[in-house]
């Protein structure tokens, strides 16, 4: 089972309070996490990317690195994890991704892979101007199809002519191309997102469910195996997760209460705006899971606090869910986070072993 960590490209991280560690993004800072990550044994580190922030207090995401950039410099730091850029499709056309990508291979052959979102928050788009309409709510999977099969034809034989409804390329060449093939991850929830997880990408992030529950989220890969059953491809689900974890339970669960205690509320009400721009949004999407009213200081992501000892039990838990190939992880203060994981967490966890076998 693969592990990866959700690079800290915004200020604060993934948890929406005033009382949790805060801090700006800067490249240092995610040198230092992924140069972390690749030594603890970690298979990949992802950036996201966000084009405009909630406000609030802790002017949550309103301070963003942006993702392929990010994701140079660390190839040209790091050795063997494999990195993943994320594309905001509605504002970069499929064959300068295309280009971006085939250059980053080169600094890191065999090592980079694209994370494609559609954009669902409308702000971040509607203030460049970019926003297609609210009609892209219920197309941008199928905009997102066109985009990709461009992505994967520039990268298979250095030309397109692709003629679709979004897209026109017109002998359009990439030279030169990667090394290998440049692996495609999304996140899609919905019925429509799974099915295009299913037909075009390698894997889908899933959101974790649920606070110390981290097999809550096996319908969910349930039904991205239904739709990987009918495309015959593999596909395999990468959960997220948070860790909170200290020597004892009760000293994470207090670290929890604070950041709970701390919510930026603000901030969370804009997210609640942004999340409900979409009036048809399926129950499962990834708007709607993130404003739930379970967990909603960390995006409801699955949130896992505990002593090490259970942080690792839990891990191990949530490795067993059937189409699992990987987890990928968030963390209260990263670089701590990241010592106490590859020192404290993973040397107890049976799903880990070959990284202890190696070491």
């Amino acid at each position: 089972m693969d592990i990866g960590v959700f690079i800290p490209i915004g200020n604060n991280g993934w948890l929406i309070s005033t009382a949790s560690p805060q801090y700006k993004p800067s490249f240092d800072l995610n040198r230092v996490v992924t140069q972390k990550a690749e030594m603890y044994g970690l298979e990949f580190a992802l950036s996201m990317i966000k084009l405009r922030g909630f406000g609030g207090k802790s002017e949550f995401w309103d301070h963003n690195l942006e993702s392929f950039t990010l994701m140079a410099g660390l190839a040209a730091v790091t050795k063997r994890i494999r990195l993943y850029a994320t594309v905001a499709t509605l504002t970069i056309p499929p064959a300068i991704v295309a280009r971006m990508a085939s250059t980053i291979d080169s600094i890191a052959p065999g090592r980079f892979g694209v994370n494609l979102i559609t954009g669902w928050a409308k702000a971040e788009y509607d203030q460049m101007g970019l926003w297609p309409g609210d009609a892209h709510f219920e197309r941008r999977y199928d905009m997102l199809t066109e985009y990709t099969k461009i992505l994967r034809e520039l990268w298979a034989t250095g030309h397109s002519d692709f003629k679709g409804e979004f897209f026109t390329m017109n002998d359009c060449r990439l030279s030169p191309r990667p090394s290998g093939e440049i692996p495609l991850v999304c996140a899609g929830q919905s019925p429509r997102g799974m099915q295009f997880a299913a037909e075009l990408a390698d894997y889908n992030f899933v959101v974790g469910a649920g606070y110390n529950t981290p097999a809550a989220y096996a319908p969910t890969n349930a039904r991205l195996m239904e739709a990987v059953s009918r495309t015959g491809r593999d596909v395999g689900s990468y959960p997220l997760f948070m860790v909170i974890a200290d020597e004892t339970d009760d000293l994470a669960q207090a670290k929890w209460q604070r950041y709970v205690d701390g919510a930026d509320r603000d901030a969370l009400a804009y997210l609640g705006i942004q999340a409900a721009g979409d009036a048809k949004a399926d129950a499962g999407s990834t708007a709607r899971a993130m404003t739930r009213a379970v967990n909603p200081v960390n995006f409801n992501m699955g949130t896992l606090v505990g002593s090490y000892a259970n942080v690792a039990r839990m891990l191990d838990e949530a490795a067993s869910v059937p189409g699992t190939k990987g987890i990928m992880l968030t963390f209260d203060d990263f670089v701590v986070g990241m010592d106490a994981f590859g020192q404290r967490i993973q040397p107890l966890m049976q799903s880990r072993t070959h990284i202890k076998a190696a070491a």
